[in-house]
């Protein structure tokens, strides 16, 4: 009875399926992903879409690693998939100016980086804090942050991930008001990205975004912020003329700088030109809004009656620049 009971039982039990088996392919897939993710950054750049959909295939990589099967070199390259697609939501949710939401991306993020072991990801993650402390207008928490990415050895292997680190610090010591931190970190980040050369694994967002125009428009964010123009107009200059095609926000907000710098040195035609010439989609962008909104105090503040300051009041007035 007993063995006639068993095999009942056992014939009439569903049979458990094994989990199913993850490997690099599963993480390739991913990656490719993360990649698509990076050009709609660079595309539009600070929408909720692009946060949303980050979320959602880092959710998608923690799910692989929950329920399948994979060895641990596996488990943690998921993980690093992972951190890499809430490094995403985190970019867009600063560059969106959605600064609450980022700092809860920031703290997922980070988790899954340390648990990926995957120092690249780890770096961007922290760069970020620093840029969102920064754009916060928290010098010191930026410092900090920046600190922890350049801290890694990955910072001391790599001179292009040295390079990055040190022309973001740029960008808060301007903040801070402190000439010599900015001249200092700008030329350390010239001297790195000269010994960089091109590497043969580096990742994709880094190689994506980091180049010469990169180093000086964070320069030029460091001068503007010092109120030092004709510095800040020559690295405009500079970034813009080494810009790669499909960087239009980047061309967009380098523009918005240029025409603060410009209006600075009381070039008011100039300046008025400048933040014109900024393409009215782009000009939605929140970031770019803000320096658009910042420009207009300024321009006046400075010549409140000048036909410039009519010229710029009406064409804002003409194009309703509303956040995207």
């Amino acid at each position: 009875m007993t063995a006639v009971t068993g095999t009942a039982l056992a014939v009439g039990s569903p049979a458990v399926a094994a989990p199913r088996r993850i490997g690099h392919s599963d993480v390739e897939r991913l990656n490719a992903r993360f990649a698509e993710v990076i050009a709609s950054d660079h595309r539009h750049g600070g929408k909720l879409s692009i946060e949303a959909h980050a979320e959602v295939l880092a959710d998608e990589a923690l799910d692989l690693q929950q329920h399948g099967a994979a060895s641990q070199r596996v488990r943690a390259a998921l993980f690093g998939c992972a951190a890499s697609f809430m490094s995403s939501a985190l970019w867009a949710a600063i560059d969106g100016r959605r600064f609450d939401t980022a700092l809860r991306h920031h703290e997922r993020a980070a988790s899954l980086a340390a648990m990926s072991g995957n120092a690249a990801i780890q770096f961007r993650i922290w760069s970020h804090a620093g840029s969102l402390y920064r754009h916060m207008r928290k010098p010191n928490e930026a410092l900090a942050a920046n600190d922890v990415a350049r801290n890694l050895p990955i910072a001391r292997r790599d001179p292009l991930f040295a390079s990055l680190g040190h022309a973001r610090h740029a960008a808060i010591h301007g903040l801070t008001g402190d000439v010599n931190a900015v001249r200092r970190s700008v030329g350390r980040a010239q001297d790195a990205l000269n010994r960089a050369g091109t590497g043969d694994a580096r990742p994709v967002w880094l190689v994506a975004h980091y180049d010469q125009a990169e180093l000086d428009s964070l320069a030029l964010a460091a001068h503007l912020a010092l109120g030092r123009y004709e510095d800040a107009e020559s690295h405009a200059h500079r970034s813009l003329g080494l810009l790669r095609p499909h960087m239009q926000r980047s061309r967009a907000i380098t523009n918005a700088r240029l025409a603060r710098a410009q209006l600075g040195q009381g070039d008011l035609e100039p300046a008025v030109t400048t933040a014109m010439a900024i393409p009215a989609g782009l000009a939605a962008h929140p970031r770019v809004a803000g320096m658009l909104d910042r420009f207009s105090s300024a321009l006046l503040n400075v010549a409140p009656n000048s036909p410039h300051a009519q010229l710029w009041d009406q064409y804002t007035h003409d194009t309703r620049r509303t956040p995207a």
